[in-house]
């Protein structure tokens, strides 16, 4: 069917169905396309944008969830990122912002996982469409809006436009290498801190916040993206079974 002959029921029935899974290759050519691009530093240097979108939206996210006064979000070409809120300067809604950041990658690849082991390609699609939205609005600056405007387009004209093998490859691409790269920012993250570049970094704050070494914060964030990379790998590659 012809994307501009869909109606809203058809776009609807669409969305909340269910899709073909792909070839088995398919999903092992993503992968092992995601794992290059998170191992290959000038690849990774670009793409470690939409980790860091990952990031402060969920630092953002939670700050909201927790009620605390979400000011704004800035992504940098350098791709590092801020997150402003305001509110209570301790306590738990703090201490879940600070620790949303690292762990919000993984989380969220393993979501991805979870749609697409369930056949929802265009559910995920959509889904990442409307948070995508949703963080643009809470964008503070240039570069972040237009990397964020860059990545809700792409999403739009693969589910608008592309095939049902271009939609598949495309969703598969992307939670591979949210599972990923979720793992490669927090060994950085440790090596920066190893050599005191990263004294105000999220495991130094919840130290502070917590009295619990930042070190053992380093090794939580490792071992959600770790057993989220596990799992979520379990579940891509069921259509290999």
């Amino acid at each position: 069917m012809n994307a501009n002959d869909l109606t809203l029921g058809d776009l609807w029935n669409q969305v909340t169905g269910t899709q073909t899974a792909p070839p088995g290759w398919l999903v092992l050519a993503t992968g092992a396309a995601a794992l290059l691009t998170v191992l290959a530093r000038p690849l990774w240097h670009v793409a470690r944008n939409a980790v860091t979108i990952a990031h402060e939206g969920g630092h953002g996210l939670i700050a909201v969830v927790t009620r605390r006064k979400l000011a704004g979000i800035r992504l940098h070409s350098d791709t590092s990122g801020l997150t402003l809120s305001y509110g209570r300067p301790t306590g738990p809604g703090m201490v879940l912002t600070a620790g949303a950041g690292y762990t919000a990658p993984a989380l969220l690849g393993l979501g991805c996982a979870a749609l697409l082991a369930a056949d929802r390609i265009t559910l995920l699609l959509w889904l990442a469409i409307v948070l995508l939205l949703a963080l643009l609005l809470r964008i503070r600056n240039a570069f972040g809006f237009l990397s964020v405007l860059v990545a809700g387009g792409a999403f739009f004209l693969v589910s608008w436009f592309g095939s049902a093998e271009v939609q598949a490859g495309f969703a598969y691409l992307g939670c591979w290498f949210l599972l990923f790269g979720a793992v490669r920012p927090v060994l950085e993250l440790q090596h920066q801190r190893r050599i005191g570049w990263a004294r105000d970094s999220d495991a130094d704050q919840l130290a502070r916040l917590t009295h619990v070494p930042a070190l053992a914060w380093v090794t939580v964030f490792l071992l959600v993206a770790l057993a989220c990379l596990g799992l979520g790998a379990a579940w891509l590659l069921q259509p290999l079974r």
